[in-house]
């Protein structure tokens, strides 16, 4: 029986991008390097084998907030993500209404088809995330509830847009989840965002939530993650609640997998396939195609076949600035998982 596999999205940019992009002012032609870097990052992915493409976010800013590009109603020093080595990444607040997407998804997907014959899948941001840029105190004239209508309007049109463009998949960026439970071990918050989220799923018929998927991790920045040490067994089970046919799960780099896909096993409904992560992205070695095979085998001893895909763990690069890998290795590994695949695919299939 085929395995799909899957890439999750962002491969690292060229050092050359990344200079520019973090050289304001500079003299740098930035149409031209992100229209060579999308056209190099495809061929690549081509090269590997992927049967499934993305631009590798090339032109985004990063994954959360390319919507809130060339918006003037933003403040900084919002919500701050603290990193395990040290280092943080920090939301920015809203001052005022109304709010809506400065960008959309739709805008990335339709320049990569122009490079590609492959399917193409989108990553979004979660409506959950971005829930975070209201402040505290509230918006005079703006309530939270007012911004939540155009929250979910947003989030929605930027999906569906995809969907109308022709995309293969729209995966959804859900981090915070896992986080969530570090923030509030009584899931309040998790179960507050499973349902924000759904609220968005639930405006696309069956057919339409089974060309969605939701992607997980503990964070993935500059080699550090934010929230690795909670326990999947604790987030799972709320994150099958998600209306969605597709999840993406990092678990390479998990110390206990099988622990993991017992819990797996124990709450995936019919209707729902998990692409496991059998590529560890924060780990400069790069898998042997054997070893990814063996994951794969792991895996099938929990979920069937037929509800069994394989992913990396996460985005190789999803803040523009990330150069803890090359593109080499990320190409490398990506390839790794594609073969791997293949060689379970095979052993199975003789059983």
């Amino acid at each position: 029986m085929k395995i799909q596999t899957e890439p999750i999205g962002s491969i690292p940019r060229t050092p050359e991008l990344v200079a520019a992009i973090t050289s304001p002012g500079g003299n740098a032609d930035m149409s031209k390097l992100y229209d060579t870097a999308v056209h190099d990052t495809i061929l690549e992915l081509e090269k590997t084998g992927s049967p499934v493409i993305t631009d590798g976010e090339q032109t985004k800013s990063s994954f959360a907030t390319y919507p809130l590009e060339g918006l003037t109603n933003l403040a900084p020093e919002g919500m701050r993500i603290d990193f395990e080595d040290g280092h943080f990444r920090q939301l920015p607040l809203l001052t005022a209404g109304p709010f809506r997407y400065g960008n959309y998804a739709v805008k990335y997907l339709a320049a990569a088809q122009k490079q590609t014959s492959l399917p193409v899948k989108q990553a979004v941001i979660s409506a959950s995330a971005l829930s975070l840029i209201y402040p505290q105190n509230g918006i005079e004239g703006y309530p939270q509830a007012e911004f939540m209508t155009d929250l979910l309007n947003e989030c929605e049109k930027d999906i569906r847009q995809c969907l109308e463009q022709g995309a293969y998949k729209v995966q959804m960026d859900f981090t915070e989840g896992r986080l969530s439970l570090k923030l509030d071990p009584s899931g309040g918050v998790l179960r507050h965002f499973i349902n924000v989220n759904n609220q968005v799923f639930d405006r696309f018929g069956a057919e339409e939530q089974q060309k969605l998927g939701v992607h997980v991790c503990p964070g993935g920045d500059h080699d550090s993650t934010h929230s690795a040490d909670i326990d999947y067994a604790d987030f799972l089970p709320a994150l099958f609640d998600l209306n969605v046919g597709s999840f993406y799960l990092q678990l390479a780099s998990e110390p206990d997998r099988v622990k993991v896909l017992k819990v797996v096993k124990q709450y995936l409904k019919p209707d729902q396939k998990v692409f496991v992560g059998v590529i560890d992205v924060l780990n400069p070695v790069i898998e042997t195609k054997e070893i990814v095979k063996d994951r794969v085998l792991e895996a099938a001893d929990y979920i069937p076949l037929d509800q069994l895909g394989t992913t990396d763990d996460c985005g190789f690069s999803p803040f523009c600035d990330d150069v803890s890998t090359t593109r080499e290795t990320a190409f490398a590994k990506i390839k790794a998982r594609i073969e791997g695949t293949k060689l379970a695919e095979e052993e199975l299939s003789g059983r």
